[in-house]
């Protein structure tokens, strides 16, 4: 991983002593290090960045996007939302939201409630479609053990058993 040395200076106290500077190493990561990290593909994190969701983006001496620590778990975070089915639109708002702060958190645990509630109404959907595979799986090893007569919703039902 790509590193950059940033100077930061460290207050040697109140008292009015001197101010002492030592060197700390900020860790930038490229696009491509970025996208193997939050598994999302180079084209995705371009059109996030171009839509304005990772803000702060910064850029090396030869004008590409790099991002620290906290650019990439901002991403990670954008990766989970848009799973999550907010839209661009929705992520937009929901930076908007952060960027404001700790008075924003209320509006922000509204919005993540109610794509939770989808999720759990979409899980129970996709439960619902499982336990008809299983069922249907269930059918049909019957039917090859001859321990149930073949029907089927489309062929007539003397077609079905030939």
């Amino acid at each position: 991983m790509a590193k950059a040395t940033a100077e930061a200076g460290v207050s040697a106290g109140a008292s009015g002593r001197a101010r002492r500077r030592e060197k700390s190493t900020t860790e930038l990561f490229t696009m491509m290090q970025v996208c193997r990290e939050a598994d999302m593909t180079y084209q995705t994190l371009k059109f996030y960045c171009n839509q304005g969701l990772v803000p702060n983006v910064k850029r090396d001496k030869n004008n590409r996007r790099v991002f620290d620590r906290h650019d990439v778990e901002w991403v990670k975070s954008l990766v989970c939302l848009k799973k999550c089915g907010m839209s661009i639109e929705e992520m937009r708002e929901y930076l908007a939201l952060c960027l404001q702060g700790k008075r924003s958190i209320p509006e922000r645990k509204v919005m993540l409630a109610e794509k939770r509630a989808r999720l759990i109404e979409q899980i129970a959907e996709l439960e619902g479609s499982v336990d008809y595979i299983d069922w249907k799986q269930g059918f049909y090893d019957d039917v090859l053990a001859g321990r149930t007569e073949y029907v089927s919703n489309l062929l007539p039902s003397d077609e079905a058993s030939a």
